[in-house]
Order: structure tokens, then sequence, then C-alpha cells
């Protein structure tokens, strides 16, 4: 793994799993997106993932025109990498999650290492007074359905970002099989060091967010990457501080947001995307760890730059 003395912290905003009625603070408009981001950045967050949903119900949606109504206020008020989805949500299509990044040009994307059950139909079976009527049949389906990311689908994206844009890879790994995933496109050529590594801890379908997994992972990736790549933990709900800090502890990144827990701490919802990233930089200065700023995860990553996408 290679060692910075500097700590990046990505925020995912809003994400695609959570839906309004879990939380009324998720942001589901462009204005509640680029708010919540602009003030995560300002408290830290050197990277912000982003998705985008329909105003009107808070459904995740691929259209660029909803990414470009918040993309340039962010960049206009923040100096933070924004980092793209591909994998939007369940039931788009390959071209619908490309269709943002190819209208954004952006320095960065995530990218799903491969295929596999998801399963949020736990929480479809809460009983609760969902807000909209599509929220909890998109929660159930995830009990007979495959979130794909097939090679053919992996290759496709990487390919076409990297070649067109320039655009680099925050490589989402939900389990061991997918870093050999990851070393399969390296040897090939289609993908390039240094490479931003994001363990998944928690995901049902995945591995789980357990300390002995997380240092697993890590030896799976020092053998088959050796100083090619940054580390990076994401812990899904209630696993999201015991998770990221024990990856800062051991020299890695850290990732945030209401995309993975909904929570500040037990029994108190997050208010805010800013609220978590508050939490994780002190925690982080506490232990005397340095937060990366933009520009140090831009050379850190060896982004193109924030001049050099297309909003």
């Amino acid at each position: 793994m290679r060692k910075s003395s500097k700590v990046i912290i990505t925020c995912a905003v809003t994400g695609s799993v959570h839906t309004p009625t879990m939380s009324e603070h998720l942001p589901i408009t462009p204005d509640q997106i680029a708010e919540q981001s602009i003030a995560a950045a300002e408290a830290g967050a050197a990277i912000l993932h982003l998705h985008a949903r329909r105003p009107e119900d808070g459904r995740p949606s691929a259209d660029p025109a909803l990414f470009m109504q918040f993309l340039p206020r962010i960049k206009q008020a923040s100096d933070a990498v924004m980092n793209i989805t591909t994998g939007g949500a369940l039931g788009m299509s390959l071209d619908d999650r490309l269709a943002a990044p190819r209208r954004a040009e952006p320095e960065l994307v995530s990218l799903n290492m491969g295929s596999m059950n998801f399963g949020t139909f736990p929480l479809a079976e809460k009983d609760t007074a969902w807000k909209y009527d599509w929220e909890k049949p998109y929660l159930a389906q995830t009990y007979d359905t495959i979130y794909s990311n097939t090679f053919s689908q992996i290759e496709a994206i990487a390919t076409e970002l990297y070649g067109k844009f320039g655009t680099r890879f925050e490589f989402e790994c939900y389990d061991v099989g997918h870093l050999y995933t990851l070393e399969f496109f390296a040897n090939r050529g289609v993908v390039k060091p240094p490479f931003f590594i994001q363990f998944v801890l928690g995901a049902l379908g995945g591995i789980g967010a357990d300390t002995d997994n997380l240092v697993h992972m890590r030896h799976i990736a020092d053998k088959l990457f050796g100083d090619d790549y940054f580390m990076s933990v994401l812990g899904t709900g209630k696993n999201q501080t015991k998770m990221i800090t024990t990856s800062a502890l051991n020299g890695g990144n850290v990732r945030v947001g209401l995309e993975d827990s909904l929570f500040l701490k037990r029994g108190e919802m997050a208010r805010s995307n800013a609220e978590q990233v508050t939490k994780i930089r002190r925690i982080l200065e506490e232990l005397s760890l340095e937060i990366a700023t933009p520009a140090e995860a831009r050379a850190m990553l060896d982004l193109k730059g924030g001049d050099k996408v297309a909003f």
C-alpha cells in the first residue's frame, strides 16, 4: 500500500440506497445536494462522491441535466474533487450509468469491480409509513435482483472514461474477489496505477464489516498491487466510524456520508453530511493525522485537475 502523511476524506453525499422516508436530512434536490456538498468540503472532505435524484420524489436518477444543476455550483464554491457514480442504481442500463460522466468528463468516477447480490430488502420489511410509493418495492426488489458489473461492463466503463476524458477511478471492492478482478484489468493495461481502492465493508451480499476482513483485504491488496495503490475504507450503517478509524490507523483513507450511514452515532441521526465529515476529521486530528486538501488528493491520485472537466 502506498502510504501518505495525509488522509483523504471522501464524502458520499446522497447515494442510491437510502430513501427519503429514512431521513429528512437526506439531500434530494439539486439545491440540497449542492448545499450539503459545499458544506462537507468546507468541513474537510477532499473528494465528493455524487449521485442525482429526482427532486419531486427522491428516486435515484441518471439524468445528466440534474447533475449539471449541482456540479457547476459545487465547483464554483469549492476546490473539492467531484467523483461521479458509474454505478447509478438498480435497473439502470450501462448507458444510463455513463450518461452523467460522459456529459461532465470528471476527474474521478466510482467503478464497482464485480456483479453481486446487494441486499437492501430487509429495509423494506420494516413497518414503515412510506412517503412515496416507489420506495418499498425499490428496496424489496434486491431479494431477487443482481447488481450487474460484468467484465464487459467494467472494461467498457474504464476504457471509455479514461481513454476519452482522462478520468480516473475509485475502485469499489465489496469482497476479496473484486481485488483479483482489478488485478486482471491492471495486468491487461486497461487501468493504470496509482489505484484508489475503496474497501466496502458491511453491505449485505459483500464482505462483512469486521476488522479481520479489513486486514485481510489489505493483505491481499498488498500482495496484488504492492505500493501501487491507496487504500480507503467505508463501513455501512453502524459500522462507519469503527471501520474508517481502523483504516486511518493502518495508513488508509476514509469515506463518510449519508450514502453510507444516516447516523452520526448510536441513536442519533446525522443532520448533514458535514456533521459526519466534522466528526471523522476530529478523530483523525486527535490521532495526530493530517487531512489532505483537494490539491494534495489530486497529486496523490494523479488526477487531471479541476480545470479539465466539462462543467
